[in-house]
């Protein structure tokens, strides 16, 4: 019993200490990482294991290295934004792959992109034709960022000079049956008007939402429990 309950908390303080390694290298997503974050976010993640799956590993071989890594990773990071160079060193720099309708093959070899692989991704990018692409770059990431051609671009409200109004972002007021009070009081919106908004829905609990927010144009979107399951 006394060895399952080591076990018990050493996975939880792993857990905990792996979370918050992540959330000190930021928010980027895994594919998001540059190469030398994922090779430490996969040296934590093994790290992390040692004492879990070998008995004669203590909990410090597994919190030293970490510890170590994640300073490594921050102090890499600072340097990176106060240094182009060294940015450049570290995170290598973008590759054009694709110029004014060409395939580059030197950048293509040097990159190990075959055409394949980069009409792959260009279908991603919905685009069908290489012929349309005015820029295609391999971003240090390894995510291709397609720039089309002037001609080939979706036409803009911009391009029609029609002018059109702001838009933000909708704000959350309940969440799977939770009001978010919080919002409310920041966002200086009255209770007693969102009450008689859900009333005249016939909704009377706040259980009864699954999903209820506002936009900027004042428009409420409501979303019963149970009202569209498929």
């Amino acid at each position: 019993m006394e060895g399952i309950l080591s076990l018990l908390w050493k996975t939880l303080l792993l857990y905990l200490v792996v979370i918050v390694s992540m959330r000190l290298m930021g928010k980027r997503q895994i594919g998001q990482l540059q190469p030398f974050e994922f090779a430490v976010a996969v040296m934590i993640s093994e790290l992390a294991a040692l004492p879990l799956t070998e008995d004669d590993r203590k909990l410090h071989h597994a919190l030293i290295p970490i510890a170590v890594l994640v300073a490594c990773q921050l102090v890499i990071s600072l340097i990176s934004l106060k240094s182009v160079r060294f940015r450049g060193y570290i995170c290598g720099k973008p590759a054009i792959l694709i110029r004014n309708g060409r395939m580059l093959e030197k950048n293509m070899r040097r990159e190990m992109c075959t055409i394949n692989e980069l009409l792959e991704q260009l279908r991603f990018h919905s685009v069908q034709n290489v012929s349309d692409v005015e820029y295609a770059i391999l971003e240090t990431n390894g995510q291709l960022s397609v720039i089309l051609k002037s001609q080939k671009r979706p036409v803009t409200p911009e391009d029609l000079k029609i002018s059109t109004k702001y838009e933000g972002y909708a704000i959350d007021l309940i969440i799977d049956g939770k009001l978010m009070s919080g919002t409310l009081e920041k966002m200086n919106i009255d209770r007693e008007w969102l009450d008689r908004q859900l009333k005249e829905r016939g909704i009377t609990d706040y259980r009864m939402v699954f999903y209820a927010a506002i936009d900027t144009t004042g428009n409420l979107f409501i979303q019963k429990k149970g009202e569209c399951l498929d």
